[in-house]
């Protein structure tokens, strides 16, 4: 608006210096026309300039004055016209369509762009609200659905082993053991339920202490261990020792256990999981390698959103809220590090930079 003041000023003044100069050379010009010739006092011309006697100089101040108010006037005139027709535009802001921008005047072109990136700020917004209002949405429905499962199993066997006393050991180990799987299911589930409440509702802070980091990561791979076998997988571990961090630990090791949890859920059968870390320059870099399928780069893209999930399709058994990578990032960038996904020729690589 600073810049459109001052360019109203300018041509304003700039409108009154041309209108005297103009004025100016229009007399001179006037008076040498009028004495190349003889008036008789009769004529109609010689009487209106002649009027009351008045002479050259004063039609001079009186045109002056004249063309000086008219000019005043018109450039006063503008900004209220300017002020219209934003007002106007304002009015039109919260109606537009989802791909008109609002049009204004030459002069507005500075206005006309900090309104439409307000509009556009506007949309993405509401945009990215109903996308999170949504995913909230499914998310709730998905959980809901699998809260359902797991209680009607525990219900149905421990109901099966009341009614039936006399089974065999052997089914009564078979139906506890389901109905204790369900149960931690359940508690899995539980558990979502509190990381989306802390995730949404409270920022990350950190408890920073200096840990051996590589002894860390060997403890958090031996705790999956069990797991790998259970689905014919095979660790392949490059970590050297004595590796110094200044982390908070307990927040890092749910970033490696989400990204190795992530490794055995999305791993085919019978392949290596590899975690390996380096220290290049004055940062860790920890890599996380499956053998899976290819994510595609549309997916690749969302992997650490809110609530996105790989596969929606997944059932119960598998699965988190999609809250996992996203939490995973935002600790890794609370320490000043960063987070990255590749995946190509069904690898899928998670590599986490940390600095030292």
């Amino acid at each position: 608006m600073k810049k459109l003041r001052r360019s109203l000023l300018w041509k304003t003044l700039a409108s009154m210096a041309v209108y005297t100069v103009a004025l100016f050379v229009f007399l001179w010009a006037a008076y040498w026309l009028y004495s190349l010739r003889t008036w008789y006092g009769n004529e109609w011309l010689y009487r209106l300039l002649h009027f009351g006697d008045f002479s050259l100089d004063l039609w001079f101040k009186i045109l002056l004055v004249l063309g000086y108010f008219l000019i005043f006037y018109y450039f006063w005139k503008k900004p209220f016209l300017y002020l219209e027709e934003v007002a106007q535009a304002a009015e039109k802001f919260s109606k537009m369509g989802e791909k008109e921008l609002i049009q204004l005047s030459l002069p507005l072109q500075s206005v006309e762009g900090e309104l439409n990136r307000n509009l556009l700020a506007l949309r993405n917004s509401q945009r990215a609200a109903k996308e999170a209002e949504q995913k909230k949405n499914d998310l709730v429905a998905y959980l809901a659905h699998d809260l359902k499962t797991p209680i009607t199993s525990v219900i149905g066997y421990l109901t099966l082993l009341r009614d039936e006393p006399q089974i065999s050991p052997e089914l009564r180990a078979r139906y506890t053991g389901i109905a204790l799987n369900k149960a931690q299911r359940l508690e899995e589930l539980i558990n979502e339920f509190f990381d989306i409440t802390r995730f949404n509702l409270a920022h990350l802070t950190l408890e920073m202490e200096r840990i051996d980091f590589s002894l860390m990561l060997q403890q958090i791979a031996s705790e999956f261990t069990p797991i790998l076998r259970e689905k014919e997988l095979e660790w392949r571990l490059e970590i050297p020792v004595n590796v110094e961090l200044l982390c908070d630990p307990d927040k890092l090791e749910r970033v490696f256990d989400n990204l190795l949890r992530n490794a055995v859920n999305y791993s085919y059968r019978g392949t290596e999981i590899r975690l390996c870390m380096q220290q290049v320059g004055q940062e860790v870099m920890v890599q996380v390698q499956n053998h899976g399928k290819t994510i595609a780069p549309e997916k690749l893209e969302r992997l650490f959103e809110q609530f996105f999930r790989l596969d929606s399709s997944r059932g119960s058994t598998g699965g988190g809220a999609g809250l996992g990578l996203a939490i995973a990032k935002e600790i890794v960038e609370l320490h000043h590090g960063r987070i990255v996904a590749e995946s190509g020729q069904e690898t899928i690589v998670f590599t986490v930079y940390l600095p030292r």
